[in-house]
């Protein structure tokens, strides 16, 4: 069969010729119908990201739309394996997927499910969100920032603030269900949010928590901070009043905060958001023989290998 295959934490993805893989016990010889390039699958495969294995040659790819030997389709999420989903087969565990309904477009599912999965899973498990709070998207102009805005929508927000960088990108999330959108030098205007999810980290992070703490009407009313994303920097100079200061809460969102179980158990659900048109996606199908030209390719759109 073919795949790409890493064979070293510094070098890009080359498709070419690869053993078919045999199944042991539990498994499942799947066909790939389509892989989404993940900021999380190049961090997983370059070892820079903590739940890197490290050990290499690898083929890539953490989750995608597979055909089971039953012709089922299914969304499977990849354990920690050196054969992931960009492939022309793999291997996965029945356990770590859900089969999808008829009529699918398995590129939409496989370039949605990661990004949306991040908000979807962090407000469903890791703070006590309810319809009617108040919510900001920090990084709201990337791929899981625009689906965080519309997944806090779909779950009832009051309101959405959208905060990036980018004036020309923030203002079409307003058609996505953002109320109102502002740049980092603008947080104070969204000081009476009850929850954050931060894409960003780093200092822009840092840097907006005092003016928004401050310019908060009760500094005793709690603030979820949801931390999911690092894209401005692993490490944030959080001020020490931050967190004297205000009822302030801090809590991670991924793997290992968030118990496999309970991913799993959210992915029906999303796969029919997703399916169904309620999240909108953008994807950009590309033949796996592509993925070294994919591998570094900037655009707006998810990336999708298919065979």
């Amino acid at each position: 069969m073919r795949a790409a295959v890493i064979p070293a934490s510094d070098a890009p993805p080359v498709c070419r010729d690869h053993p078919d893989p045999a199944p042991r016990h539990g498994e499942l010889l799947v066909e790939v119908l389509a892989a989404g390039l993940h900021h999380l699958t190049r961090a997983k495969a370059n070892g820079s990201h903590y739940s890197s294995g490290g050990g290499y040659p690898l083929v890539p790819g953490v989750d995608g739309v597979v055909r089971d030997e039953e012709g089922n389709l299914r969304y499977v999420v990849m354990d920690d394996t050196p054969l992931g989903t960009f492939a022309e087969r793999t291997l996965i565990d029945p356990r770590r997927s859900v089969i999808l309904p008829g009529g699918i477009d398995p590129v939409r599912i496989a370039a949605a499910m990661n990004p949306a999965m991040s908000s979807w899973v962090a407000l469903r498990r890791r703070v006590g969100f309810h319809a009617g709070r108040r919510v900001l998207v920090l990084g709201a102009t990337g791929n899981a920032g625009r689906m965080a805005v519309q997944i806090a929508k779909l779950f009832g927000a009051a309101q959405v603030i959208a905060a990036g960088r980018d004036t020309t990108r923030l203002k079409a999330l307003t058609a996505l269900g953002a109320d109102e959108t502002i740049t980092y030098d603008q947080i104070g205007r969204a000081a009476d949010v009850d929850v954050v999810i931060d894409y960003v980290w780093g200092e822009p992070a840092a840097g907006a928590m005092i003016p928004l703490l401050t310019a908060r009407a009760d500094r005793t009313a709690p603030l979820d901070w949801i931390q999911i994303g690092s894209i401005a920097g692993a490490t944030a100079p959080i001020p020490s009043a931050a967190l004297r200061s205000a009822r302030l809460q801090i809590v991670g969102s991924g793997i290992g905060s968030v118990p496999a179980r309970d991913f799993l158990a959210e992915l029906p659900e999303l796969a029919s958001a997703v399916a169904t048109g309620a999240i909108d996606v953008r994807a950009r199908a590309v033949p796996l023989a592509q993925v070294a030209q994919a591998w570094t390719a900037e655009t707006d759109d998810r990336i999708v290998l298919v065979p």
